[in-house]
């Protein structure tokens, strides 16, 4: 018996060691990578910046305007404009057979479209903008946001980690904080309204819940480090991208699986969190883990729909 412990220790511990090796020289890899790559493409980036910068005579609030605002409202916007082509008329079939929640949203009603619109614009022109008037004057207190010189790629990666972690710890407590009874009946169920959600929703809330849970994690990253206006730019729009995905109702090949969140709006008490880290740590993800929706919550590599792969168990008869 001690033999064969031991036997299953060192196998153990040689398969561990292995996939530590391994696992470092990927993320090596890559980072080299990625490194190379931009270190070939720095001049260009640099040039362009600079070009950006002369052009609006270096006004700091125009910069910090078109970095924190229009950049990241136009990948928003265009992003959701292609969803939305999609919601409406059922094509391409492209899009629309990867849905989610089948039979849900086909076509999506263009009354409730239109009032998530009308928010979503309301949030981002009354809610987000006047919110990032502060914001200026914290980035400017730091002195590093409006520099020549962009920051590294390597600095750039550490800064999208942190924004990640802050976010996820900000946005599952104040999530969960508008899913209590009082807080939910008053703010959040507008955001609920949509049990099988679609992209331009990410944003369609209450204005107290936009400022609380949507705009406040994203920018209290970018606020506690300094960042450089590009790196804001960047993030805001990776957020806003992502946070669409979340909310889309498809599970597209090649990009982030929308399934965690797309659940929590099924079940209502289900998922809070982003990446699913505080989930699982708080136990708030364990119906979830027993559903297909889990078994589908990854990077789809094929062109067949995950819900064809792994279909939801057939109804028992009555």
């Amino acid at each position: 018996q001690e033999e064969k412990l031991l036997d299953a220790l060192k196998i153990t511990a040689y398969a561990l060691g292995t996939g530590l090796l391994l696992f470092t020289a990927l993320v090596n890899f890559t980072s080299w990578y990625m490194q190379n790559i931009w270190d070939t493409s720095d001049p260009f980036w640099q040039t362009t910046w600079l070009k950006f910068y002369d052009l609006v005579e270096g006004n700091e609030w125009t910069i910090f305007l078109w970095g924190a605002a229009v950049v990241p409202g136009l990948a928003f916007w265009g992003f959701n404009g292609i969803l939305m082509v999609a919601d409406v008329t059922g094509k391409p079939a492209f899009i629309t057979r990867y849905r989610i929640q089948l039979g849900k949203n086909d076509p999506v009603d263009t009354k409730k479209l239109r009032q998530a619109i009308y928010t979503a614009l309301f949030n981002q022109f009354f809610v987000s903008v006047p919110m990032l008037v502060p914001m200026f004057y914290v980035m400017k207190w730091w002195g590093n946001t409006f520099s020549k010189e962009l920051p590294t790629f390597q600095w750039f990666l550490m800064e999208l980690s942190i924004f990640t972690l802050i976010e996820e710890i900000l946005f599952y407590y104040t999530h969960r904080l508008v899913h209590l009874p009082l807080l939910y009946k008053h703010i959040h169920k507008k955001h609920h309204e949509w049990t099988a959600p679609i992209g331009v929703v990410s944003i369609y809330a209450h204005p107290l819940e936009h400022i609380l849970s949507n705009t406040l994690p994203v920018m209290t990253g970018p606020m506690i480090m300094g960042s450089h206006i590009v790196s804001i730019a960047a993030w805001f729009s990776l957020a806003l991208v992502t946070t669409s995905i979340s909310h889309c109702g498809y599970h597209l090949p090649f990009l982030p699986s929308p399934e965690f969140h797309d659940f929590h709006h099924l079940k209502f008490n289900q998922c809070y969190g982003v990446l699913g880290v505080l989930d699982y740590l708080h136990g708030t993800d364990q119906v979830f883990r027993q559903s297909k929706a889990f078994e589908r919550h990854r990077v789809l590599l094929s062109l067949t729909p995950l819900s064809e792969s792994i279909p939801e168990a057939p109804k028992r008869a009555e």
